[in-house]
């Protein structure tokens, strides 16, 4: 199945609890079957912690948003990252409301919304540093742009990486998407 790869390439690192989320496009011909194939992985991925959410459609593609829950309540529960996203005008803030919330804004605009690198597991630091400098000056650019501790980045970006190739190759010699997802 066309997704369950695209789920391999691009979310990796969230399937193996390195990461809180990713987030990628998928492009589809008829809606049903893109709505049936999140469904059965929803229901699949739910056992193990994970949830699939489409944040967007549009012109047959899909924006996909891959999380590990337990991840994003402590991300969360953090004061200084709730007082970030009170700031840009969300409440109530619990995992749903908040992907409620970023769902609606994703749908708003063509852009991202910027606070979306909270939901990503990007660091605060970053987050605010790309909001702030409007996406210049920063010290690195990797998977986001760094405007904290680059050494640090570096390390995550090359761990991300070494993970999705694992995964790939384990996943083209026969394994599962099941059996390559930790459980939470």
């Amino acid at each position: 199945m066309a997704l369950e790869k695209l789920l391999i390439e691009h979310c990796s690192p969230t399937l193996a609890s390195l990461k809180a989320a990713n987030l990628f496009t998928c492009k589809y011909e008829k809606e049903n079957e893109l709505l049936e194939g999140i469904a059965y992985w929803n229901e699949q991925m739910s056992k193990k912690g994970i949830r699939i959410f489409i944040l967007r459609k549009k012109e047959k593609k899909a924006l996909i948003y891959v999380c590990r829950i337990s991840e994003l309540d402590r991300t969360f529960k953090d004061e200084e990252t709730m007082r970030f996203l009170i700031r840009y005008g969300y409440k109530n803030i619990n995992t749903d409301n908040a992907i409620e919330e970023l769902t609606i804004r994703c749908n708003k605009n063509e852009e991202f919304p910027h606070e979306i690198g909270i939901f990503l597991g990007y660091p605060l630091e970053d987050v605010t540093g790309f909001i702030n400098n409007t996406g210049k000056n920063f010290r690195y650019a990797g998977m986001w742009k760094v405007y904290g501790d680059q050494n640090e980045a570096e390390k995550r970006f090359y761990k991300y990486k070494k993970c999705t190739e694992i995964y790939m190759r384990l996943w083209n010699n026969g394994r599962s998407l099941w059996q390559l997802t930790v459980a939470a």
